[in-house]
């Protein structure tokens, strides 16, 4: 709330580099495509997400391929359980399936993964492509049934692209994950105060669950990067971020020039 009796939404925007284990909270007044064109103008390689249609458009005019979250294809088919079990328990079968090759690939190489992928996942993954595509045509439009399978054909392409590289997950369940203390923290305080407030939170956000990527100490971090910002040089300031702060704590730091 910026104005006594004056109350705004704000969304938060959560991004996690699995290569590199950091996590960014970014925070915006609005759900519009401005906020993840900032973050993803100059993003190269694949971007995993949910259905979300600004995605789309901006992957238009990106350097990136999107991919698809099973996770988010298989929930649909849960919903669907009490309206079609009979087709709903058949996908998740499949995805059940599916997932028990991940946890089988889930220390794999990059390489190794995808080969494995190839070799055992594949095929499941087009014979439930294959059934989708007949019983379309068979199930009721606008129910549950008809949706679930609606999705996952809609975002099939980018469902099917996990096999294109062994370092893509098949979900963004992890993502999930890191949003859950976001989640708590709103029913704790429903109100930032303010849009700066609302932005400071996303920066601390940031920081803690980049440390927990790291097994970095929050406390510990926060403590001497207060102790030593201040005599700290602007060009050594990245060293540190928590992702750093392991590697450069004792052998990195620069005070500045007095």
């Amino acid at each position: 709330s910026d104005k006594k009796g004056a109350t705004h939404q704000g969304y938060m925007w959560v991004y996690r580099s699995p290569c590199k284990n950091i996590v960014i909270f970014q925070y915006r007044k609005g759900r519009g495509a401005n906020g993840p064109k900032e973050i993803l103008v100059n993003h190269q390689g694949y971007l995993q997400t949910d259905g979300y249609v600004v995605y789309d458009k901006i992957a238009k005019t990106g350097l990136f391929k999107l991919v698809g979250c099973w996770a988010h294809a298989r929930r649909k088919f849960f919903e669907a359980l009490n309206f079609d079990k009979e087709r709903a328990e058949f996908v998740m079968g499949k995805l059940k399936k599916i997932y028990f090759h991940e946890q089988e690939c889930e220390n794999f190489t990059a390489d190794a993964r995808k080969k494995y992928r190839l070799e055992n996942t594949a095929s499941l993954m087009k014979e439930l492509h294959t059934w989708a595509e007949e019983e379309q045509y068979k199930v009721l439009p606008k129910t549950p049934i008809s949706k679930a399978i609606g999705y996952l054909l809609k975002q099939w392409e980018k469902l099917n692209r996990v096999l294109e590289d062994g370092r893509l997950e098949m979900d963004n369940n992890r993502i999930e994950n890191k949003i859950r203390p976001l989640a708590l923290g709103r029913k704790n305080y429903l109100f930032a105060g303010n849009h700066k407030a609302g932005q400071n939170i996303a920066m601390m956000y940031s920081f803690f669950a980049t440390c927990k990527e790291h097994d970095v100490n929050p406390y510990e971090w926060l403590k001497e990067v207060l102790e030593k910002i201040s005599e700290t040089k602007m060009s050594k300031l990245e060293n540190l971020l928590p992702q750093n702060w392991t590697t450069n704590r004792n052998t990195s730091i620069e005070k500045t020039e007095d």
